[in-house]
């Protein structure tokens, strides 16, 4: 394609035709000449919104595949703003894609996005689609939008000392999936097919969205969605936010035996890998919290308590020691 803004016969062929989501609060939405959506509002209710950007990369099998890879970005944002209490209504995309790309693979991508936007009750209310000489590969942005009813909205900060915090599901499924698909021929020599293929599927467990309902109806005070950084980072930023120190039980943190595996083979470490899925919350009853969730049918788990002290402690045993901060993050290709 030519570098640029995208011709309208694409705009429409690819783009718009492929958007079938809806949601009952976008009032208008993405139409060709359109810039602006406009959605509806009650009284009492906070706008809420949150981005994630990030970049769809060939090499590891997501473009020309049958998945485009915008379904963990989505999801990923939607997981943010759910953490704040909101109620998702809309996302907006963005794509900026390198000059070879092909008409068809824009289609997919909004396919994708469309069925994942669907999926969770959302509506794609609009956008903006441009080609660039400068783009090595394509690069997606997603902002999502929601609501919160006045004063129930939550914020890290809201924990205090003396919470309990309860992970639910496990860490690093997103990053034990990534490494399935990417390493799978290393894995096999290890490891039998079907132990692989599950390690792979657990990329269907992302969304944080139905663990957070049942969270706001059970007396959650802050909730936090556990991703780049794996739970260290995740615990690190909770704890920097509400100005709380930690006791954290290693033994409690939850593992896939899937995960484990797959990171003793490629030397990885689990507590650092990214684990989009798993949601961190704080409550003064955790007990509460574990058990609608359980009932439920999703794991859940108290792995320690918050502080008034600064010191952040991991305890494994009859070994102590101090969560260090988070390194920076590391190149795509590796940050996982």
């Amino acid at each position: 394609m030519n570098a640029g803004k995208i011709s309208e016969s694409v705009l429409k062929r690819s783009i718009l035709r492929q958007l079938k989501s809806k949601n009952q609060d976008v009032l208008s939405g993405a139409a060709q000449g359109e810039d602006c959506a406009f959605f509806a509002s009650l009284p009492g209710e906070i706008p809420v919104s949150c981005m994630q950007q990030n970049v769809l990369d060939p090499v590891k099998g997501e473009l020309g595949t049958e998945r485009t890879g915008i379904a963990r970005i989505i999801i990923k944002c939607l997981n943010n703003l759910v953490c704040s209490g909101a109620t998702p209504k809309a996302i907006l995309v963005g794509l900026l894609m390198p000059e070879k790309t092909g008409e068809q693979e824009i289609r997919r991508i909004m396919q994708e996005a469309d069925e994942t936007a669907k999926q969770f009750g959302v509506q794609i209310a609009g956008g903006d689609t441009n080609v660039s000489a400068f783009a090595k590969a394509p690069v997606v942005s997603v902002t999502a939008y929601g609501s919160v009813a006045k004063g129930a909205e939550l914020r890290t900060g809201h924990a205090g000392p003396g919470m309990d915090l309860i992970l639910s599901k496990w860490v690093g499924l997103e990053g034990t999936a990534i490494l399935a698909r990417r390493f799978r021929e290393t894995l096999l020599a290890r490891y039998p097919a079907y132990l692989i293929d599950d390690a792979a599927a657990l990329e269907q467990l992302l969304s944080v969205i139905p663990e957070a309902a049942i969270a706001m109806k059970s007396g959650v005070c802050a909730m936090h969605d556990v991703s780049r950084g794996g739970i260290f980072g995740a615990l690190w930023e909770f704890a920097e936010s509400a100005g709380v120190g930690l006791n954290i039980d290693m033994k409690k943190i939850p593992l896939r035996q899937e995960t484990v595996e797959v990171c003793e083979w490629l030397n990885v470490n689990p507590y650092e890998l990214l684990s989009g899925g798993c949601l961190l919350m704080a409550a003064p009853d955790g007990e509460k919290i574990v058990d609608a969730l359980m009932n439920q049918g999703i794991c859940a788990t108290i792995i320690g308590v918050t502080t008034d002290k600064k010191e952040r402690v991991l305890i494994n045993e009859d070994e102590i020691r101090f969560l260090e901060r988070p390194r920076g993050d590391k190149p795509l290709e590796t940050d996982i």
